[in-house]
């Protein structure tokens, strides 16, 4: 069987000033790698699908992968000339001369892609593919559970599964599922029919805490039942102003329409009714309150997640409020990261460890981001080409390059600065740079919630704040205008009655 991979993946914040241009993606192309090439699988989000092919004896063929941090709108041109080499590689293994015809498609998109005229990058995608490899062929997409999900996008493929895990520690499980269904498909065993519920929500969801775990638990077992494929929990992405923002609950099952479509609705309803119980706009807490409540903590360390400065979210990465709002009220013992700023991170990198420097530190990138600071650090540990890594289940954290970083000693406040946008997924990127740990009252990461995972085993606390910035958790903050909120919860309290 001929398999075709290849993936393009951004999270676009339509509110973000920062566009996402060509050099601002990880390529990494099949003609550069092969299955199981060691020093590149790290970057190959794809790989899973090789070496399923492989262990099956399938013909694969790996186009190209392309990650971007999530920022504001790719530019149109960047965006084009990424599709248009994957469409070029579809072309050449479609039609190889002498050679079977693709019968698979599998893509590793995002969901939540945006470009400079083209309002899903996605559907854009999908619908050219299949343009070129026919209706007999079976496409199948995996997306972060934080995408725009439609009825445009489920017209032209087969398949779609979603991550279910929110921080998405199962990605490499969902891609193995997806492999295992559309090879199935290909196979003539299973015929799969897709239903959607919209249930009316827009947020931010994470799976960590009860009730929502147990119900993604419970869409895991109905997978088990008869005839049922896949039950997917798309959150959407909340920092996009698109018409179709908001959570939806899709169903795959096999051959059976009214299945999918009951399913759909009985999971998607279920969400509903705890609706005032999942989201962060009912966890986060003020800044203030959370970093007060921080210090006055008997047990250490407390962690307190700067969400709203969140670059895994399209924020710049730059914003001070919190640090600011420690050195104002004169606490220490603190640790912070990921500042985004090539700057100063330069000139640390020309000072050398151990150099006192007078820097302007962060507050560069909009009002989002707050005002500079000034201050006076002693450059601590450098590291060049840096990666962190967000843990899987069951399978090889996933590298993410963070480039070269900086820590920088202020008194008893370390900051980790880098050169690359990206959130802070581990405490290991201040271990890794010479900080104790034990010696801090308060770990402060800019994540919305993939730091969970790695920070929750050594935290006494984890709180989550809700400070100024670009990526606010509560969706009543965020200035829509292509949308009419007053009909979708929070801010309407009931909009999708019961049956």
């Amino acid at each position: 069987m001929k398999i075709f991979a290849a993936g393009i993946a951004t999270e676009t914040n339509t509110f973000s000033p920062l566009l996402t241009g060509l050099e601002d993606f990880t390529i990494l192309r099949g003609k550069d790698v092969r299955v199981g090439c060691v020093e590149h699988k790290s970057l190959d989000l794809t790989d899973p699908w090789g070496r399923m092919a492989e262990a099956r004896g399938d013909e694969f063929v790996f186009s190209l992968m392309a990650f971007a941090e999530p920022a504001g709108l790719t530019v149109k041109s960047a965006y084009e000339s990424l599709r248009d080499e994957l469409m070029s590689d579809l072309r050449d293994a479609h039609r190889a001369q002498g050679g079977e015809p693709v019968e698979i498609v599998l893509l590793m998109l995002h969901g939540a892609m945006l470009a400079q005229g083209y309002e899903s990058c996605e559907v854009d995608i999908v619908r050219r593919v299949r343009e070129v490899v026919g209706a007999q062929a079976v496409i199948g997409v995996e997306l972060d559970l934080h995408c725009h999900l439609s009825e445009d996008l489920l017209e032209h493929v087969n398949l779609v599964v979603t991550y279910k895990e929110y921080p998405h520690v199962d990605a490499v499980e969902r891609a193995r599922e997806l492999f295992d269904l559309c090879v199935r498909t290909a196979e003539g065993k299973i015929r799969p029919t897709m239903a959607l519920f919209d249930c009316r929500m827009v947020g931010f969801y994470p799976t960590t805490r009860e009730p929502l775990h147990a119900i993604v638990a419970a869409m895991s077992a109905a997978e088990q039942e008869p005839r049922v494929l896949s039950i997917s929990f798309a959150h959407g992405f909340p920092f996009a102003d698109v018409p179709n923002v908001g959570a939806k609950v899709l169903t795959i099952t096999d051959a059976d329409v009214e299945l999918a479509a009951t399913l759909a609705q009985r999971f998607g309803r279920q969400l509903y009714r705890v609706r005032h119980r999942i989201g962060f706009d009912s966890m986060a807490v003020p800044m203030d309150v959370a970093l007060a409540r921080a210090y006055a903590a008997k047990l250490t360390p407390v962690v307190v997640a700067d969400q709203s400065d969140n670059p895994g979210g399209g924020a710049a990465g730059d914003a001070t409020f919190a640090l600011r709002w420690l050195l104002e009220h004169g606490y220490g013992d603190a640790a912070l990261a990921i500042f985004y700023d090539p700057e100063v991170v330069r000139m640390a990198r020309i000072a050398g460890p151990g150099a006192q420097l007078t820097v302007r530190l962060g507050g560069k990138l909009g009002p989002a981001s707050g005002d500079p600071v000034d201050l006076t650090v002693t450059v601590g540990a450098l590291r060049d080409h840096y990666s962190t890594l967000l843990p899987q289940n069951g399978a090889e954290p996933v590298p993410y390059l963070v480039g070269d970083v900086a820590l920088l000693h202020s008194d008893s406040i370390d900051v980790v600065l880098s050169n690359r946008r990206c959130q802070c997924f581990s405490p290991s990127i201040f271990s890794d740079l010479g900080v104790d740990l034990e010696t801090k009252r308060v770990l402060i990461p800019k994540s919305m919630q993939h730091f969970h995972t790695a920070f929750a085993p050594i935290a006494a606390e984890v709180i989550y704040m809700a400070a100024p910035g670009a990526t606010a958790p509560d969706p009543r903050l965020i200035p829509y205008s292509r949308f009419d909120p007053r009909e979708i919860y929070p801010w309407h309290p009931d909009p999708l009655s019961e049956p």
